[in-house]
């Protein structure tokens, strides 16, 4: 029986094998250019790791890093010159704003693609250009805003040497093109599977992020860069004082509020809120209604830093004395307060819902968030060990204790452990950890924007007690305005209050480290004495007291970072920051 001839489409036979294609084919087929586009969402950065990886949490008043072979321990003690090549993410972001750039250019070109994708596919790219170019914002203040069109590979240094815009430029351009991108997104997700997509909402989100930076003293009205100027003299950080900047960042925040897609996490007990399970499993629980931005991530390092030796973690994320005394009393009241009922020394008699009897009485009576977040000697675990009889651990951070200093290296030189986003579900000595996102934007952080904006654009709003106030309520703690607990009574008693709050409800979530720069306290809180318990001691006894374990070093110089030589040297406009 005769064959039936094969009809062959054209050009069949014409066709690069997938492990041959150039530049030119990726933007031919849909497959390829999500490829390139998934290989543009690449490059944001895991916040996790804060080893190796970044260095925020290492270089804050929250935490220490204990291992003295990581760059942070160095840079605290003042070893940071303009030659410090250390989490300089200068370079990356770069490149990333590159492809992203370049992206936009071919896409067009690809006739696979259907129009709303092709559209989605451009929003995309575009908030992700605008997310790096904010990335380095935050860290270097005014940057290289490149042109519309990537520059040629066989350009000239005098074309390639692009002078820093203004700071209000940057932000401009930022928000500009942010703006963009959300004429091309759908507002939110229409299925799970859609999640880790850039999405309207997630840009909205950022954009509040981007305006609270720039109505930050930093770079609004801040004197202390008359310098700072361009090879030709133009001004990189505005000196001028502008209450509007304030009022543009409060009405972003309120535009995500408004939304109707995020709620705060709450776990409900018995008909009311549980505070801990609900701060808890804020960040274990996938893609509940808090989260607007996450990313899918290895969260070994969280799991490991953060738990204690004796349950096969390293205990060496440290968290400080300094925001241990900052967490609120379960009445809402700083340990400071006279009407909060700290006691600094002593042992309790009796349990209560967070303790055991005989736990020292500085962690007795805290607020919820702290048991969440803070593994201190004679807490408990949080969940059961082999060959304990199932049961968890009395965790010992002294000198020989289970995990205490030892002859290794794995132990908190602060006598804390950092406990907030570890999963109770991963096994340690197994090396079997839970999978979880990052959350990198919550609705959590959006209450903060706003009320601290709004706070300074329009002091006495009812807004402002509103939505702080939903966070303690979370929280477990007292509410402000309650018979117990005066509301604070000034504009600067309110903006302590704000700041205060933000400490603690985003302890460990790479926000104090920017923060404190852009409120320019930082040369209070980052410099000078830090202390925590005396892990020296072999008992209890001698345990808890106050000690030094680190005299920081902060220089004015380092609220922007340094720009290595080596890329002063390529880009002959581009100058240093301040100091360096």
């Amino acid at each position: 029986m005769p064959v039936a001839p094969v009809c062959l489409q054209k050009d069949f036979l014409n066709q690069v094998p997938d492990d041959r294609l150039n530049i030119d084919d990726v933007f031919k087929r849909q497959v390829t250019t999500e490829q390139y586009l998934s290989n543009v969402y690449s490059q944001i950065i895991s916040e996790v790791d804060w080893n190796t990886g970044v260095p925020w949490e290492g270089l804050s008043d929250e935490l220490d890093v204990t291992y003295n072979n990581y760059a942070t321990y160095a840079m605290n003690l003042g070893n940071w010159d303009r030659n410090r090549g250390d989490y300089n993410f200068w370079t990356h972001y770069y490149k990333a704003i590159r492809s992203a750039t370049y992206f936009l250019e071919r896409v067009d070109e690809n006739k696979e693609l259907t129009p709303e994708t092709l559209q989605n596919f451009k929003g995309e790219a575009r908030f992700l250009r605008a997310y790096f170019y904010f990335m380095l914002m935050r860290q270097y203040g005014p940057v290289v805003l490149m042109p519309e069109k990537t520059i040629a590979p066989d350009a000239t240094i005098e074309e390639m040497s692009i002078p820093r815009s203004s700071f209000d430029e940057c932000v401009n351009y930022v928000v500009s093109e942010m703006d963009k991108s959300m004429e091309d997104l759908p507002e939110w997700q229409s299925n799970t599977r859609d999640y880790s997509r850039i999405k309207k909402a997630m840009v909205m989100a950022y954009k509040a992020r981007v305006l609270l930076y720039a109505a930050s003293p930093l770079y609004n009205g801040n004197t202390d860069y008359p310098d700072f100027k361009n090879k030709d003299g133009k001004v990189l950080i505005n000196a001028t004082y502008d209450p509007q900047k304030w009022k543009r960042a409060a009405d972003a925040a309120k535009a995500v509020i408004d939304l109707p897609y995020f709620e705060l996490y709450k776990e409900i007990t018995n008909g009311k809120i549980d505070p801990m399970k609900s701060y808890k499993n804020l960040f274990l629980m996938d893609w509940n209604k808090e989260i607007i931005m996450a990313k899918v991530t290895d969260m070994f390092s969280f799991d490991k830093n953060g738990s204690p030796y004796k349950v096969g973690g390293w205990s060496s994320w440290g968290p400080t004395q300094q925001i241990i005394d900052d967490y609120f009393m379960a009445n809402g009241r700083s340990i400071t307060d006279p009407l909060s009922g700290y006691v600094e020394n002593g042992y309790s008699t009796t349990a209560d819902a967070y303790t055991t009897a005989n736990t020292y009485n500085m962690y007795v009576g805290r607020e919820p968030r702290f048991y969440v977040s803070i593994t201190y000697n004679g807490s408990k675990w949080i969940n059961n060990v082999a060959g304990t009889n199932n049961q968890p651990i009395t965790v010992e951070m002294f000198n020989g204790g289970n995990s205490g200093k030892y002859s290794g290296a794995n132990w908190s030189r602060t006598g804390y452990g950092m406990r907030k986003f570890v999963h109770p579900s991963s096994d340690l000595v197994q090396n079997r950890l839970a999978g979880r996102m990052e959350v990198h934007m919550r609705l959590g952080e959006i209450y903060l924007d706003y009320v601290e904006a709004l706070n300074e654009y329009d002091y006495g709003n009812a807004d402002v007690l509103k939505y702080l106030n939903l966070i303690r309520e979370r929280a477990g703690i007292t509410l402000y305005g309650d018979p117990s607990l005066p509301a604070p009574a000034s504009q600067e008693a309110m903006r302590e209050a704000i700041r205060r709050e933000r400490r603690i409800e985003l302890a460990f979530e790479n926000h104090r480290y920017f923060d404190t720069r852009r409120w320019k306290i930082a040369e209070q809180t980052d410099g000078g004495a830090f202390y925590g318990m005396n892990i020296e001691a072999r008992n209890n006894a001698e345990f808890f007291k106050r000690t030094l374990f680190e005299t920081r070093i902060f220089h004015k110089k380092y609220y922007l970072w340094n720009i290595v030589q080596g890329e002063l040297n390529r880009n002959k406009n581009l100058v240093e920051n301040p100091g360096w």
